[in-house]
């Protein structure tokens, strides 16, 4: 069995909206609320990231919910148009390979610009090694539209079923401004402020990573 779960916000904090068969989005666990479905137990969801950042929001939003193992594990990344089907496949052959039976839980994400048909997307990893940031932006300058977002799509697999959980950041491609940050923080805009110059809490408030995982620890605790 599989499915998607999304979460968006692409204004405002009070914005949010998911979908997963027309339910409505409950609290999450960094809201300080512990669902009474959650139950105490010796699992723990390995989180296949090398990033240590990752991690540590992936174990704030499962907090109460279930422990979180960083694993890292170099998984095949397909050559694929869909950050979902890279998501899954890096989850079942994460869980197929390495050893144990607890559940697995990959991310991918992706920037997509409007005025470029949605490129660089999957293959954001490669352009900004390959091309750089400011090129993308030098690409984007000359056209009417700069709007863009972020997409970060979560695999999860138990070895039976297969999951991905999507949140996305809306705003706007910009010249490069700003210190922080990291890839393409600088030249992307989000309420006036580029990634790249907000503080790490104003962009974990806003992360499209969190709001994916914020999704996924909602539907976990409900299992």
């Amino acid at each position: 069995m599989s499915g998607t779960v999304r979460a968006i916000w692409a204004a405002s904090p009070d914005s949010w909206s998911r979908t997963r068969n027309s339910s409505p989005l409950p609290r999450t666990a960094t809201d300080g609320y512990i669902p009474a479905a959650a139950a105490a137990s010796n699992m723990a969801i390995r989180f296949v990231t090398g990033n240590d950042g990752k991690a540590r929001e992936a174990r704030a939003y499962l907090d109460g919910i279930e422990a979180v193992e960083q694993v890292p594990y170099d998984y095949t990344e397909i050559q694929s148009d869909s950050l979902e089907e890279i998501a899954i496949q890096g989850a079942e052959e994460a869980h197929a390979e390495l050893e144990g039976e607890d559940p697995i839980l990959v991310g991918d994400t992706g920037l997509f610009v409007d005025a470029l048909g949605g490129f660089p997307g999957p293959y954001s990893a490669y352009v900004e090694d390959t091309v750089g940031v400011e090129r993308l932006w030098r690409l984007v300058e000359p056209e009417d539209n700069h709007r863009a977002r972020f997409k970060t799509v979560l695999g999860f697999t138990d070895g039976e079923r297969t999951e991905t959980f999507e949140g996305t950041l809306a705003g706007t491609i910009v010249s490069p401004r700003g210190d922080d940050g990291f890839g393409y923080d600088p030249i992307f805009e989000f309420n006036g402020q580029t990634l790249a110059e907000m503080d790490i809490e104003e962009k974990n408030a806003i992360s499209h990573r969190g709001r994916a995982l914020a999704t996924f620890s909602d539907w976990y605790a409900d299992q």
